[in-house]
């Protein structure tokens, strides 16, 4: 980590500052299993409150932890009970589904590339590349991930970059191009730089 930090001063003195202000690297990790991405699935879109309510009792009823066929076993009508949407229920069981058939193998994810583990995960329903993203960076822990849909890290380039507006992705790109390989890193500090009293 020491490493990923030198060569980020280094590289950006914008960034340099962001690093000065947030103090030490702290992102926090989830294990690159089924459950956790269940779990990011059921969260999309819902406060955070409200989501782990739902979570707690969709949980109790599959079972924990979360199994493609604890979730494959439960009706439309129990899914609905415990406050998922109909949309929400037909992602969560697309991706049991294609989990139990082996045609998303968890197991061979840290394998596998950045893009090829986007293209495994979008493959099934509600999994968009933000989400994907987010595996790759909090599960997978790869350290080189720009989340170009991200609105954090667009907000946190507009402020600090001074930018007129939000960054579009190829403007994100060029501006993370000096932070490689480690771009999941400065992302980290990105989002934190939100969070704290910056000039």
């Amino acid at each position: 980590m020491r490493k990923a930090l030198n060569h980020l001063r280094k590289c950006d003195p914008v960034l340099c500052a962001i690093i000065e202000r947030v103090g030490p690297f702290r992102m926090q990790y989830g294990p690159a299993e089924f459950c956790s991405l269940a779990e990011t699935i059921l969260y999309q879109q819902l406060n955070g409150k409200a989501a782990a309510t739902i979570f707690k009792r969709f949980a109790a009823l599959a079972g924990e932890p979360l199994t493609p066929g604890g979730i494959l076993k439960l009706s439309d009508e129990q899914l609905r009970g415990v406050g998922l949407s109909k949309q929400k229920s037909a992602y969560l069981k697309d991706l049991a589904a294609k989990t139990a058939s082996g045609a998303l193998d968890f197991a061979r994810l840290p394998d596998l590339s950045d893009a090829a583990v986007i293209e495994q995960l979008t493959q099934v329903k509600g999994i968009g590349v933000w989400t994907a993203h987010m595996f790759l960076m909090f599960a997978l822990r790869r350290p080189n991930v720009l989340p170009t849909g991200d609105y954090g890290v667009q907000a946190a380039i507009k402020k600090h970059y001074r930018k007129r507006k939000l960054p579009k992705p190829k403007d994100m790109e060029k501006i993370a191009r000096v932070w490689e390989p480690y771009r999941s890193v400065a992302c980290w500090y990105m989002w934190r730089s939100l969070d704290i009293k910056t000039l």
